[in-house]
């Protein structure tokens, strides 16, 4: 199973504070880690929601919204996406992560990654056919 890790944001992310050289170092001790044991998929920081936007879609219009957004521990700081075999598992890894904020009380969301069969039926074959073509196309584009 896929599993998506989200780093909540705090007011050190928010504020634009970047990692020390210490919690750089054990991020990356992690994350070799994760990609040795095949697990890292990808992983990323984000910037400030400062430099960010939000795109509002009601009533047919679509509502572009500047950041900075107010409620901090609802934004996103980064994320792993991690292959697992289940969320017992993602949790053992997560038990073994660094704070990603020290100083401040980090937290880190685990979500499942929606798969194909989890759509039943509405998931025709037709569309799960553009699915994979269009997953080996952004694959290729990688390339």
């Amino acid at each position: 199973m896929r599993v998506m890790v989200i780093v909540k944001a705090t007011k050190n992310s928010e504020a634009g504070a970047m990692p020390t050289e210490t919690l750089l170092a054990e991020m990356g001790k992690f994350n070799e880690e994760l990609v040795r044991a095949g697990v890292m998929l990808a992983g990323e920081g984000l910037h400030p929601s400062v430099k960010g936007k939000r795109v509002l879609f009601a009533a047919g219009d679509k509502t572009v919204l500047d950041g900075p957004f107010a409620e901090t521990k609802e934004l996103i700081a980064g994320f792993w996406l991690w292959q697992v075999k289940s969320m017992d598992e993602a949790l053992e890894w997560v038990r073994r992560c660094p704070n990603p904020a020290p100083g401040e009380e980090g937290i880190l969301e685990l979500r499942p990654v929606l798969e194909a069969d989890d759509f039943g039926d509405a998931l025709t074959p037709e569309l799960r056919a553009q699915e994979a073509r269009l997953r080996a196309e952004s694959e290729r584009n990688r390339s």
